[in-house]
């Protein structure tokens, strides 16, 4: 449901509407209408996979991804929510990046990047 006008009397079937029934809507949904959009090119430097979700503070992200933190400060990936990146070991690749939004204050999933994200990047 998208929370836009009522519920619909009949489901799609023609019937009631079952509990738990998820009704679509026409064409696709916009991921992340009207928000900046950056590009930046990653490449995996570990020995192993590493796996970056849809609302990691991407500056943050595991040391052994190698890319530009700098331009990468209080963006997130432009995935769907939920969701994840993985990259491979040796592998380059560019992501999109979005603006995290909200209040823009990181709590601290990894405390030496843990706060307010607007003012100029303290890149470490």
């Amino acid at each position: 449901m998208t929370g836009e006008g009522p519920i619909p009397a009949e489901a799609a079937h023609g019937g009631p509407p079952i509990p738990g029934e998820l009704l679509y809507g026409e064409g696709p949904i916009p991921l992340n209408p009207g928000r900046e959009r950056r590009t930046v090119r990653v490449v995996n430097t570990a020995d192993r996979p590493v796996q970056v979700g849809s609302h990691y503070h991407f500056a943050a992200a595991n040391p052994g991804l190698s890319f530009d933190r700098e331009a990468a400060w209080g963006m997130r990936l432009d995935v769907p929510a939920g969701t994840a990146v993985r990259f491979e070991p040796g592998v380059e690749r560019d992501v999109t990046l979005v603006p995290i939004a909200g209040r823009r204050i990181v709590p601290g999933l990894r405390p030496e990047w843990a706060g307010p994200l607007d003012g100029s990047p303290d890149v470490r």
